[in-house]
């Protein structure tokens, strides 16, 4: 294994001088500098990224945990938190956590440990409500996705409320009076749109169907299993909303082995734009949330963070925006 010191032997210069170079430090000389990387080049040498970290304190990575890597509107943040990361010369160490508190835990443990620079982090149900616990782990974070309880933190969030207020009363405006819909089970994001749609039907004079409401795992063959009991019910729903597109793709295998026609027999929408919800047949009534924007915004507070601890705590709440399509039965807006 090729040490500073070969650099430096080879090199004709001090380790230090080596240190200086591979920092892009000022007060070496461009010959110098151009000698030493040469040599690091030749030998093929790579600093001890671990060692560094503990000298100066400080880490050019940081973590990103999210609850379902599967879950498209992760698959987006986590591109523009690595874009945004990168642009600032940091890398992004992905984790999982899957809904699993005690996983979660492992790899907070394991960002502390390691001395990384902070992390964004998409809470789990459990952390969330025992946010205390987390901050007591001394890392710069950021929280997405979810709102966490009696603790000041840097938060990024959706007004998941209004948005599921705004396409229950879209629903309701074109008829539909017996809805049937899929909460994701395990996280604030769930209670908050249900919360939106109950809302909206008490609004608009409807009384909800308990039979026809549910909460489940936020994966597709749980939709998928859910939503055959809805439409097997004596009384089935005449329109379905989701609260995520993992949960829409599992409804639209109901439907569509059901032989149900999407809006003539029911009519369907949910949260999260993605590819397909274009190109399915009709179309699909979405709330688009910027999960591009959320992903850069929380890097940027997070890189933020690390510069300065002291800094006030900031709660950015995003607007989503409804896109009507066929699925609804209601003539398309412009994407």
């Amino acid at each position: 294994m090729v040490k500073i010191k070969d650099v430096a032997d080879t090199a004709g210069v001090s380790t230090a001088t080596v240190s200086r170079v591979l920092a892009n430090k000022p007060y070496v000389s461009p010959e110098v500098k151009d000698r030493v990387l040469k040599v690091v080049r030749e030998l093929g040498y790579r600093p001890n990224r671990v060692a560094r970290n503990l000298r100066s304190r400080r880490s050019s990575i940081i973590g990103l945990i999210v609850s379902d890597i599967e879950n498209p509107y992760f698959q987006q943040v986590s591109r523009a938190v690595e874009d945004a990361a990168n642009e600032q010369r940091y890398s992004v160490i992905l984790c999982n956590n899957d809904e699993n508190p005690d996983k979660e835990k492992k790899y907070l443990n394991l960002i502390r440990d390691e001395n990384l620079a902070g992390v964004i982090l998409s809470p789990t149900r459990q952390t969330a409500d025992k946010f205390d616990e987390t901050a007591f782990l001394n890392v710069p974070m950021v929280v997405i996705d979810r709102r966490v309880s009696k603790f000041d933190v840097d938060n990024i969030l959706i007004d998941n409320t209004q948005s599921a207020y705004t396409i229950t009363t879209h629903l309701i405006e074109h008829g539909y009076q017996r809805f049937g819909a899929l909460f994701g089970i395990g996280s604030t994001t769930g209670r908050e749109r249900q919360k939106g749609f109950l809302q909206a039907l008490k609004d608009h004079g409807i009384k909800p169907l308990n039979n026809l409401i549910k909460f489940t795992n936020p994966r597709e063959n749980d939709g998928y299993n859910t939503a055959l009991k809805l439409l097997g019910a004596s009384a089935p729903p005449d329109a379905i909303l989701t609260s995520n597109s993992l949960l829409a793709a599992g409804v639209l295998r109901a439907l569509q082995e059901s032989k149900l026609a999407v809006p003539d027999d029911v009519a369907f929408a949910s949260f999260d734009e993605t590819p397909w919800a274009r190109i399915v047949n009709p179309p699909l009534t979405v709330i688009e949330q910027p999960t591009y924007q959320i992903g850069r915004t929380a890097t940027e507070m997070l890189l933020k963070r690390i510069e300065d601890p002291t800094r006030s705590h900031r709660q950015v709440i995003l607007k989503a925006k409804l896109i009507v399509r066929q699925s609804c039965g209601c003539k398309p807006s412009s994407d």
